[in-house]
């Protein structure tokens, strides 16, 4: 009964920021064609918007978190190398969203859950006949959902960048999930959202502004975008970390009905019937998506995974890390796929977890 117990309080905090994650992520449209509509300029939007995300979280850890400050070279690497991809990403998204409706760019945008599964099978994976499947639905809704503006303005340009953002998203989801092995999720997602606003920062210094700097509009919803930003990247890696980077992608598909709800009641935004035929078979398409749809190598003993440690520091590094770093009720047990990597990579008899 006492394991029974432990397990659904485990379920209930792991269901909590799996809730709340895409909550966050589907203001991100909205609040920043909101921003936009205030003249603001797209790499303005980008800058601000990071750099209030990244404030917000070195203020917290400063204050409540300072143990996951603490950060070894290779894993600073591996996180600089997730938010220069999530970075350049963001610089795609609201430069495509400039273009787009909010609802249009969250439809095309949430195809990353579509280069998730692809990547994955570039990692290692193999894809069966259903999958490849799914990816022709969802290029068929993508047509389907470019077929009309609805709702604003429409272009091919806002098209690809959207898109482009969503390939350099589902590759976040693929390097972060390695960089995860290794360190808590409050690191990586402190360290990543630092490196993507020296990124967008330095895009905002090079690129010549084609708006307003900052106007009395769009200042709200730029810091509301920051808020957003950074309680989202902090549940997204959490639930990385805990489920891996395809079961926290799935929950996309409600994150795009967030969008959807908040574009209609606060920019009186709506798509025409194709374009709902569109919405139909994206969902249809990521509904589909199943665990069992991709094998991993990993699985079968065939190789073993290159996680950011095999730079020079190894995965029992992780283990010493949060050991000495995280307080019991803090941290979390070292699970047994994870003992038995360690084991492989070092060549040691089985590892039993400590007492």
């Amino acid at each position: 009964m006492k394991h029974t117990t432990t397990e659904r309080r485990t379920r209930r905090a792991n269901f909590i920021p799996l809730a709340l994650y895409p909550t966050f992520l589907g203001m991100a449209p909205v609040l920043g064609k909101l921003a936009l509509n205030g003249n603001a300029d797209p790499f303005t939007v980008a800058s601000l918007r990071t750099l209030a995300a990244a404030g917000i979280l070195w203020l917290v850890y400063l204050i409540f978190w300072r143990k996951f400050l603490y950060i070894y070279p290779a894993g600073l690497l591996g996180c600089i190398v997730v938010g220069t991809v999530n970075g350049i990403g963001s610089l795609f998204y609201y430069n495509g969203l400039n273009y787009l409706s909010a609802s249009v760019a969250q439809l095309l945008n949430a195809t990353y859950l579509i280069f998730v599964v692809i990547l994955a099978a570039a990692d290692g994976h193999q894809l069966n006949g259903r999958t490849w499947g799914r990816v022709l639905l969802a290029m068929v809704a993508v047509y389907l959902i470019t077929q009309g503006g609805g709702h604003g303005t429409f272009s091919w340009v806002g098209v690809g960048l959207m898109v482009g953002n969503a390939i350099l998203f589902a590759g976040t989801f693929i390097l972060g999930q390695r960089v995860l092995y290794e360190m808590p999720s409050q690191t990586v997602a402190l360290y990543v959202l630092t490196t993507m606003a020296v990124v967008v920062t330095a895009a905002r210094l090079v690129w010549p502004s084609s708006g307003d700097l900052v106007s009395a509009e769009s200042i709200g919803p730029i810091l509301l975008l920051g808020l957003t930003t950074a309680l989202s990247r902090l549940l997204m890696f959490f639930n990385v970390k805990k489920l891996g980077s395809l079961q926290t992608v799935l929950i996309g598909i409600s994150e795009t009905g967030v969008a959807l709800v908040l574009a209609a009641v606060f920019l009186r935004e709506t798509l025409q019937m194709t374009q709902w035929l569109g919405v139909a078979v994206l969902l249809l398409s990521l509904s589909l998506i199943r665990r069992e749809d991709i094998r991993s190598k990993r699985e079968t003993g065939e190789f073993l995974p290159v996680h950011i440690s095999g730079i020079g520091f190894p995965s029992v590094q992780r283990v010493a890390f949060m050991k000495a770093f995280l307080e019991k009720n803090d941290g979390e047990d070292i699970r047994p796929e994870e003992l038995e990597r360690i084991r492989k990579m070092l060549d040691v008899p089985p590892i039993t977890p400590p007492h």
